[in-house]
């Protein structure tokens, strides 16, 4: 998935592209494509979804357009490249890797063009910057202020970019070419002064004097007629050296003068078509859609396209397979090396692996320079003018590579690595063709490749269970189908059995030299040390991703060391960070790191307990201000060198959905060593998340802290897990369960002497009572729960008891005592309490209605189903909008 701003707005899918829908949503994706990762408020958007001054109805406009573009990107796999639309507050934000929007790239390209010495890499980098425009910038959108702005700027942006081309072209003496490409620039836009002056110079060094200057008086005539204006100074001052027949301008350069050839013998062309490739791979299966995104990588001139990914994912089977296929399109020779980046052997030298391409070339073996450097510029010589493959494998770092470049803009380098090799990015304009796990599908075509069809077909359910263990990466696979292979009799479920223990996958996957382990020990070892050391960190880690807070906790150093070492890690391959700032390994590379992990020194583990502590508050203080602390911390526990810092609601929600796995996994692990005062704390830490997903399936979870509270034979701490536990049982309609729970949490509160934790115990047993027909009772516990936090003075308390009794008498029909209890509640509760505000106006707007002041109810109904959705509070989106429908029918 790819966006496109250059051009018409679209979304660009493997199935070709997917434009957004009407100009309102299409603006809309505009603007948050132009400021990706960042919250833009309502007020921005609707400046640029409307010419003029937006209608009463814009929000609600606009809201639906979100909710249409969340349903678009979830259709075509949005989540799988890291894309998400997210609601923060008031302002909607756009989470995504920036590389995917065209014009990011343009940007990126033209800003590496303009820092490069050498005019010919200038000229390969801006002509793929201009290659990603397909028209008009933002086609298809509204002409508002803003957006008209920001395709004004991409467009001056492209025009200064031609302009430097030219400028490039005509450094290289290829003035000719200079000429072409500002003349159709100059077409298109005839006023621009510097377009017309820069074609003036380059048609004169072209020796194309009389040319430059018919376009000079062509220019003066429509300022003249157009704007009423005369030719700026550099349009002049072009002109003046025309006439003053500069040499500077008006000579085309002279042709390099020609070198004396060395003493002795010429070194001869080649006389032969070098083909050093190795066999084409056995059994080779799928890759249909990297292939095609590597022939595209691999067009232009004198690509340099780059495969990577993890150990044992098949980047060099990959990229022989292509070359092979590809036999036809390289005329001249196909070169191979390998670099040997990842291997227990040192690497070849660089004068070796040039020696060996001139020898393949046909240069006699005494005609070789001595020197790497001469070397070098001999291979390019050679290679120049020619329509060549130059495959380098498993390369370490883009040093390595470098000097092994061909010449020629007819020739093709492939590059296979473990790392990203950023810096060839950045210098060569390298084009990435990242290779993943394979899909269940090609996973099992691969095994049946050595299986044959029939063994696998009579266990299809067993070879899928085994793609899925063996991570879809291709070497585990095939050590797999190897086993099996030397075990004809042996069935696919068996050996199901066997890898699905952890503790043996790996050995399992290991054969004679070749395997998981040995391939990922390999990559290890070339790692920086401060990067090893955060790798076996993540054996003890307990979720599946974490970000540089987590990091920084497990390894005792600081977050931005932490992440420093996860983009390196990430860099090799070892991590993937498919959502911005979280960081995730693959199934086999975590059962390998917790190997690694020193399993008898926990201190990584009890930093990474206490760092999930701490933020854990601070992430309840942003979702639910002014609440009641879901617990005190341990006397022992440690504060990490940094905390996150949450902007609000929205931030601290989406933590806790990041990071629900790694809390249960922290849970458990807690429980396992003893520290139970961890544990229970560690269960309760998501409970904002809690109440607003309630059938989520907490359950579980709160169990395991219940029964670590009860090990710590702490009231306070059973109190709080029971009160919970009871409430999210009765939400998932098991109310007898519920019960057991909630009638002893009050009393085990006052036991530890906690009277808010007593008042929330006692508000959610009563709510329940109510809920079951035990009205009477229900009544009477309410009205106890009022009176036990007003005698607390806390708000967020008072504002819940309030608001439970307002419920209740709501479903009396005791609608003016209902209206008089929320308004009171209205008046404590905290201004940042977003969603409480809203819950609090649905009853308001209930007990407005019961009375027959149906506008007001209206109104309250109303803002209450905005708040909710701004606040991510579905199920308060929909109950408001399920009694604005009601109140509307008339019932």
């Amino acid at each position: 998935m790819e966006f496109r701003l250059l051009g018409s707005v679209a979304v660009v899918t493997e199935g070709g592209d997917v434009a957004p829908g009407p100009a309102k949503r299409t603006s809309l994706l505009a603007a948050l494509l132009l400021r990706p990762n960042t919250a833009v408020n309502v007020t921005g958007l609707m400046d640029a979804l409307w010419e003029d001054e937006p209608p009463t109805h814009a929000k609600t406009v606009l809201q639906g357009h979100v909710s249409r573009l969340r349903s678009l990107l979830a259709a075509h796999g949005a989540e799988a490249y890291g894309v998400e639309l997210t609601t923060q507050g008031s302002a909607y934000l756009l989470r995504m890797p920036e590389s995917l929007v065209d014009a990011h790239r343009f940007e990126e390209l033209v800003a590496l063009a303009g820092a490069q010495r050498n005019a010919a890499d200038t000229v390969r980098m801006l002509r793929e910057a201009l290659s990603y425009w397909q028209g008009p910038a933002l086609t298809g959108t509204v002409p508002s202020g803003p957006l008209e702005a920001a395709a004004t700027a991409l467009e001056e942006l492209r025009l200064s970019s031609v302009e430097a081309l030219a400028e490039a072209y005509g450094t290289l003496g290829e003035h000719g070419r200079a000429a072409a490409v500002l003349r159709t620039e100059a077409v298109a836009h005839p006023l621009r002064e510097s377009l017309a002056a820069a074609l003036m110079g380059a048609l004169a060094r072209a020796g194309r004097r009389s040319d430059a200057l018919d376009w000079y008086h062509r220019t003066r005539r429509l300022l003249a007629e157009e704007l009423g204006v005369d030719p700026g100074a550099a349009l002049a001052g072009t002109y003046a050296e025309l006439l003053r027949d500069a040499g500077a301008v008006l000579v085309p350069a002279p042709a390099p003068a020609s070198v004396p050839p060395p003493a002795g013998p010429p070194v001869p062309e080649p006389a032969l078509v070098p083909e050093l490739l190795p066999r084409a791979p056995r059994g080779f299966t799928g890759r249909e859609t990297e292939a095609v995104r590597l022939d595209r990588a691999a067009g232009g001139d004198g690509p340099v396209c780059l495969v990577t990914g993890p150990a044992g994912v098949g980047k060099t089977a990959f990229a022989v397979d292509w070359a092979h296929r590809r036999r036809t399109s390289f005329p001249d020779g196909r070169l191979f090396a390998d670099l040997r980046g990842f291997s227990d052997t040192p690497p070849p030298e660089t004068g070796v692996v040039l020696r060996e391409f001139l020898l393949a070339l046909g240069v006699p073996q005494q005609r070789v320079p001595e020197t790497a450097v001469g070397r070098g510029a001999l291979f390019r010589s050679l290679t120049a003018g020619r329509r060549m493959l130059v495959v380098l494998d498993n390369a370490r770092s883009s040093e390595q590579v470098r000097p092994l470049l061909p010449g020629g803009d007819g020739c093709v380098t492939v590059v296979t690595s473990r790392d990203r090799l950023g810096g060839l990015i950045a210098s060569d304009a390298a084009r990435p063709v990242p290779l993943r796990q394979l899909p269940p599908a090609a996973a099992t075509a691969l095994l049946a490749t050595v299986l044959g069809e029939d063994r696998v077909t009579a266990e299809p359910e067993a070879a899928e269970r085994l793609a899925g263990l063996c991570d879809g990466l291709p070497l585990a696979l095939r050590v797999t189908a190897a086993r099996l292979a030397e075990r004809p009799g042996r069935s696919l479920d068996a050996m199901v059995g066997e890898l699905a223990c952890e503790q043996g996958r790996l050995a399992l996957l290991d054969v004679e030299d070749v395997g998981v382990s040995a391939a990922l020990r390999l990559t290890v070892q070339q790692l920086p040390e401060s990067a090893a050391r955060a790798f076996r960190s993540l054996g003890l880690h307990t979720g599946s991703d974490l970000d540089h807070f987590a990091a920084a906790a497990l390894t005792g150093t600081t977050p931005a060391r932490a992440a420093a070492d996860l983009e390196r890690l990430a860099a090799a391959h070892l991590l993937t960070e498919a959502v911005p700032g979280r960081w995730t390994p693959h199934d086999l590379v975590r059962l390998y790191a917790r190997g690694l992990a020193p399993q008898a020194d926990q201190e990584g583990l009890r930093r990474l307990l206490d760092h999930y502590l701490y933020t854990g508050l601070a992430a309840d203080a942003a979702a639910e201000p002014g609440s009641q602390p879901c617990y005190a911390l341990p006397a022992d526990a440690r504060r990490p060198a940094a905390i996150p810092e949450f902007e609000g609601r929205a931030a601290a929600l989406d933590w806790y959905v990041a990071e629900r796995p790694a809390l249960e996994g922290a849970v458990a692990a807690s429980a396992a060593l003893g520290l139970h005062d961890r544990a229970w704390r560690l269960a309760l830490v998501a409970w904002p998340l809690m109440l607003m997903r309630l059938q989520d399936g907490w359950t579980p979870l709160l169990e395991a802290g219940l029964a670590s509270a009860e090990a710590a034979g702490d009231p306070d701490a059973q109190s709080r897990t029971r009160a919970l536990l009871g409430w999210i049982l009765h939400e998932e309609g098991r109310d007898a369960e519920a019960l057991v729970h909630l009638e002893r949490a009050p009393g085990l509160a006052a036991l530890a002497g906690d009277a808010i934790s007593e008042a929330i115990a006692v508000v959610n047993h009563a709510a329940v009572l109510d809920a079951t027909g035990e009205y009477g009772r229900a009544r009477v516990l309410m009205a106890r729960a009022v009176g036990l936090a007003d005698r607390t003075g806390h708000p967020s308390t008072q504002v819940l008891a309030l608001q439970h009794l307002a419920g209740h008498c709501l479903r009396a029909g005791e609608y003016e005592e209902a209206l008089a209890h929320v308004l009171r509640a209205g008046e404590l509760v905290a201004p940042d309490a977003v969603v409480v505000q809203a819950q609090l106006r649905i009853v308001r707007g209930e007990a407005l209605a019961g009375i027959g002041r149906v506008e007001e109810a209206a109104h309250q109904l109303e803002r209450a189903a905005a708040d909710a959705e701004a606040a991510g509070f579905t199920e308060g989106s929909a109950r408001a909008a399920e009694r604005l429908a009601r109140l509307a029918a008339g019932r």
